[in-house]
C-alpha cells in the first residue's frame, strides 16, 4: 500500500501524516482508556454524539431540500427520518444505545475486514502486525456485541468502543513511527 520510493518526492505530505498521525494516535489512545475506564459514560457519549449528527444532517437534508425542490417527498422523508429517528435516540437512550450495539457489531465486521486487507498489503513492512491484531481484535469485538445483544450493549459500547479506539491509536502512532524509520533508512541510503 505505501510507496517508500516516494518518501523524498512528496516529504511535506509525509512530514503532515506523520504529525497528524501521531497526534491523532494519542488522542484515539487517550478517548479509548476513558472509554475503558467509564464505559457507561462513553456509551452515552457515543449516543449523543451519533444523535447529534443525526439531527444536524437533517436539518441539512431539510434545508437543502427547501432550497432546491420543495416539493421532493423522498428529500423531506429522509428528513424526517433522521430527525425522528435521532429523537428517538436522545428520549430514549437506552434503546438507542441497544440499537448502537447492533450497528457496532456490523461496523466492527467491516473494520476487520478493512484492516486485515491494510495488514496483508503492508505484510513485508516491519510493523503490519499491528494492524492484523487491530482487524482480530475487531472481529472479537464484533462477535462479543452480537452474543450479548441487546442486554449487555449499555456496558459494551463504551467499553469495546474504548478498546477499538486505543487499538486504532496503537496502530497510528506505530505507524508513524515505522514510516520515521523507513524515512530515515531511505535518507541514508
Amino acid at each position: 500500500m505505501w510507496d517508500y520510493s516516494l518518501l523524498s518526492v512528496n516529504k511535506e505530505l509525509i512530514d503532515q501524516f506523520k504529525k497528524y498521525a501521531r497526534i491523532s494516535g494519542i488522542i484515539f489512545i487517550v478517548l479509548g482508556i476513558i472509554g475503558i475506564v467509564y464505559p457507561l459514560v462513553m456509551s452515552a457519549t457515543t449516543l449523543f454524539f451519533v444523535a447529534a449528527l443525526m439531527l444536524l444532517m437533517g436539518v441539512i437534508s431539510g434545508w437543502m431540500t427547501w432550497i432546491t425542490n420543495k416539493e421532493d417527498w423522498a428529500g423531506w422523508l429522509k428528513t424526517f427520518l433522521l430527525v425522528f429517528v435521532s429523537m428517538l435516540m436522545l428520549f430514549y437512550p437506552m434503546e438507542g444505545i441497544a440499537t448502537l450495539g447492533l450497528l457496532f457489531a456490523v461496523y466492527f465486521f467491516f473494520d476487520a475486514f478493512a484492516s486485515a486487507m491494510l495488514a496483508f498489503s503492508l505484510k513485508p513492512v516491519k510493523g503490519w502486525g499491528w494492524w492484523l491484531v487491530n482487524s482480530i481484535a475487531s472481529l472479537v469485538i464484533g462477535v462479543i456485541f452480537l452474543v450479548g445483544w441487546p442486554f449487555t450493549s449499555l456496558f459494551l459500547v463504551g467499553l469495546l468502543v474504548g478498546i477499538s479506539l486505543l487499538l486504532d491509536g496503537l496502530a497510528l502512532l506505530i505507524g508513524s513511527i515505522m514510516i520515521s524509520k523507513a524515512e530515515k533508512t531511505a535518507e541514508a541510503e
